[in-house]
């Protein structure tokens, strides 16, 4: 008696067949969705569920719901399980709610000593007391669990990220008055301001704690198929740390540079000292830097009451020292001449740094600022 087939025939259209087709012959797809594509493809092709069985070697219960579903479902759905499958979740939305609101306080705040979670202490804290929060299901909770939990609700309770505070109230103010600075140099270099020889404008900060570290061993040079890289002894000598005072001369491109052990309102002074005798009479020189102490000290005040309309001072907003340009050079400083620097001796990092900033002076680069600019040029 020949065979008959109780289930109904399964249709697949060509552009489906293609995919499927392709499925079945993928090597990176999941090994469940090409198993399954190749058994909805031998019963459209007429293989009965037991000839399926035999030669995918699997089970007849498992060909039987894959066939079912391309049935009831497409051919499309058949690839994957239908939603509601396995264990009902024990876990309510409120559960998961009550360890991300843990994660987000302090543990400090609960009485432990560290600042920040980590998943061991936070899955602890939880299980110690989930049931007086009425949470008993948590009851066993793990680490991993607590991990999948703050992944899902992008919480990451054992970092840190660094904001600043603005903490001036007249921050827009004292920011709109160095855009204006800066306004200022865009139309003086365009031509459209007044005599590039009437007026000087540097961007003006100190870099304090350059250190002198010096080497206990020599370096040893990179050796092919040995070491690719320099290699360099742990240890160092410390021999103490030098300030450097920059001023860049934002229409020039000269940096201005003065390297002392300190940096009190006597080297501030004295700085200015130097680009007084730099640029001639009769030049305003206008300097924006930050809020110092030795920028307004009385020393300071009694310099400059001695050299009248010479000096301009405009003064960042407190915690706003991206504001100066003279920042960027500082960048640069550190990852190129600064960046594991090491010298004999103080005298020799004075030296060497100074040497970098004339090769620059040399070839002056002229930095300029963008940010906001056209809000100015509106205004």
């Amino acid at each position: 008696m020949p065979f008959e087939r109780k289930r109904s025939i399964l249709v697949v259209p060509p552009e489906k067949r293609a995919e499927l087709e392709a499925l079945s012959k993928s090597r990176t797809e999941p090994a469940q969705a090409v198993a399954r594509a190749r058994i909805v493809l031998a019963y459209a092709d007429g293989q009965s569920v037991s000839a399926i069985a035999r030669a995918r070697q699997v089970s007849r219960p498992t060909v039987e719901r894959c066939v079912d579903k391309a049935l009831q479902f497409g051919a499309a759905v058949a690839l994957a399980d239908l939603p509601g499958r396995g264990r009902r979740p024990r876990m309510t939305p409120a559960d998961r709610a009550w360890v991300v609101d843990l994660a987000c306080r302090k543990p400090k705040d609960l009485g432990y000593p560290e600042e920040v979670w980590t998943t061991r202490r936070l899955a602890r804290h939880i299980r110690q007391h989930c049931a007086a929060a009425g949470h008993r299901v948590l009851a066993r909770i793990g680490r991993g669990t607590v991990s999948k939990l703050l992944t899902e609700g992008d919480v990451h309770p054992h970092k840190i990220r660094y904001y600043l505070e603005r903490r001036d109230p007249e921050f827009e103010t004292k920011m709109a008055e160095v855009l204006c600075v800066y306004k200022r140099v865009q139309l003086l270099r365009a031509g459209t301001g007044p005599d590039l020889g009437l007026v000087a404008i540097l961007s003006y900060d100190e870099k304090p704690g350059i250190q002198a570290l010096e080497t206990t061993a020599p370096d040893l040079p990179p050796v092919p198929g040995v070491h690719p890289t320099l290699m360099r002894d742990h240890e160092y000598v410390r021999h103490g740390t030098m300030s450097l005072l920059a001023g860049l001369d934002l229409l020039t491109g000269h940096v201005h540079r003065l390297m002392v052990d300190r940096h009190r309102s006597r080297e501030f002074v004295q700085f200015l000292q130097g680009i007084d005798a730099f640029y001639p009479e009769g030049t305003t020189i206008r300097m924006i830097l930050d809020n110092h102490s030795a920028h307004t000290s009385r020393e300071t005040r009694c310099y400059l009451a001695t050299r009248p309309n010479r000096f301009a001072f405009t003064f960042t907003p407190k915690h706003g020292s991206w504001l100066n340009v003279v920042e960027a050079f500082f960048g640069k400083l550190a990852k190129t001449i600064l960046r594991h620097l090491r010298v004999g001796s103080k005298t020799e990092l004075k030296t060497r740094v100074e040497q970098y900033i004339d090769e620059l002076n040399a070839e002056p680069v002229i930095f300029r600022w963008k940010y906001r600019l056209d809000a100015v040029a509106d205004a």
